[in-house]
């Protein structure tokens, strides 16, 4: 192929007599042959992000909990340790960890009297908008266009999906929550506009055929999945004719590709099947396509994040993992403590590092995440090389409703452009909008602010 000068297109899928569309991942064969100009050589190479937040900030940012080092290490610079704290699951990542301690998001803050006492209820859509959100039950909601989504506009138009916004806990997005504020405030995290909320996706089953087109109704999916046939059962020869004009490295890699979609249908198949049974559910209201099982939701999600950058059927991702005020109770974190009460923590130190238990637990699913970037080639590198993972929260103490000292943390190299490996703690009082301009000029994007910036927030040394 490389002889001949021909190559095979980034964007090409595979369809059966239906709707079903596999994209394929990056081969050698969709190298173009010769010597390629900067600007081919950046759009074969595109930088992804995943933006994830956890609600209720962290132990670590009580005051208390500071002197501990519960979420922050010790030491700044390159020579931190992250002990036995939330972030202690990412020591084998530690190269690839850029840790941010120390920033404000003030315009979660109440900004008038009625304010007051809705933190709850704001701060998701401040998170990722770093922009205070208009007071209201109605439609006219106001907010900003969210970090997620100018990264999409600029460089996810090229894609079928230009993003992906997911999610763990139900949402309602009609009526009001409280103090004031309309649900949608309070479910997604994603702003196309100031005045465009995106929904989000609870299923791993809905996600999954987001990403590969499965069906054409609700219907065509429900007769589909009866089969017990999975999506590639339906494309077999279009498969064997293409992998029969690969090379022995595309080959394997195809394989593999072709093996995780496979599992993936599979354990969605079997929590369908358990949450059909009639048994008993832990989550006796969810969809039947919701695991009971935290632990076990998270990792579909991430495997179909980790899917979708492969094929580039998107390049950017939203992950909203909790909801403020959820009262859930997470078995694998050491505490039986329901997750809001545990956040209402009283000041006290035994309940702060209860608290703590359940902010390790969280972070300790996000090198789940990280090893399928890792152990995902494209070209000359990873999945993870050419990715950031944004992790944090809009919140600071929750127990008393603050947004200072918010945990923040990102992953990955993004392409090169972030050295990872370091520890920054910002001056006091600077914006966590600070880190996220310097996020974006990152990611290449010229931008002279964002949200409530006074300036960039070095992310290396």
């Amino acid at each position: 192929m490389f002889i001949t000068g021909k190559h095979l297109p980034r964007r090409t899928f595979l369809r059966d007599v239906g709707t079903a569309t596999l994209a394929l991942p990056f081969l050698d064969a969709m190298r173009p042959a010769g010597r390629v100009s900067a600007a081919t050589a950046a759009a074969l190479d595109p930088t992804r992000l995943i933006t994830i937040e956890m609600v209720h900030g962290a132990a670590g940012s009580n005051a208390w909990g500071g002197t501990q080092h519960l979420w922050a290490p010790a030491k700044a610079g390159r020579d931190f340790d992250l002990g036995a704290g939330a972030l202690s699951s990412l020591e084998p990542y530690r190269e690839h960890l850029t840790i941010v301690s120390d920033t404000d998001v003030g315009m979660a803050e109440a900004f008038s009297p009625p304010e007051i006492g809705g933190d709850h209820f704001r701060t998701s859509s401040v998170f990722l908008t770093q922009s205070h959100p208009k007071q209201t039950q109605g439609s006219d909601v106001f907010a900003g266009t969210s970090l997620d989504q100018l990264h999409a506009q600029q460089f996810g138009q090229e894609t079928p999906i230009p993003s992906m916004q997911l999610c763990i806990e139900n949402v309602d997005q009609a009526g009001g929550c409280a103090y004031g504020y309309t649900c949608v405030y309070t479910d997604s995290i994603s702003w196309a506009s100031p005045t465009e909320p995106l929904p989000v996706t609870r299923s791993p089953r809905v996600a999954f055929e987001q990403l590969f087109g499965v069906g054409g109704t609700a219907e065509e999916r429900a007769a589909r999945r009866k089969t017990d046939a999975s999506i590639l059962d339906w494309m077999t020869s279009r498969v064997s004719e293409l992998t029969r004009e690969l090379g022995a490295t595309d080959r394997r890699r195809m394989e593999r590709y072709l093996d995780n979609i496979r599992e993936i249908e599979r354990r969605i198949q079997r929590v369908e099947e358990r949450n059909m049974s009639g048994e008993p559910r832990e989550l006796p209201a969810a969809p039947a396509g919701v695991p009971d099982s935290f632990d076990e939701h998270v990792k579909l999600m991430f495997d179909v994040q980790a899917l979708a950058f492969e094929s580039d059927v998107t390049r950017v991702f939203s992950f909203k993992m909790g909801r403020d005020a959820s009262g859930r109770v997470y078995p694998l974190s050491g505490t039986d403590r329901p997750f809001h009460s545990a956040s209402h923590h009283g000041g006290r130190e035994d309940a702060i590092v209860e608290f703590n238990k359940i902010n390790r637990y969280h972070v300790s699913l996000l090198p789940y995440l990280m090893d399928k970037l890792k152990e995902t080639q494209e070209g000359d590198g990873d999945l993870l090389e050419k990715s950031v993972i944004l992790y944090g929260s809009g919140m600071g103490d929750p127990n008393l409703h603050n947004h200072k000292r918010c945990p923040l943390l990102l992953l990955g190299h993004a392409n090169g452009r972030l050295p990872g490996g370091c520890h920054l703690r910002a001056p006091e009082g600077t914006p966590m909008a600070n880190a996220m301009l310097s996020l974006l000029h990152a990611l290449g994007h010229e931008r002279a602010s964002f949200g409530d910036s006074t300036g960039e927030f070095a992310l290396s040394i």
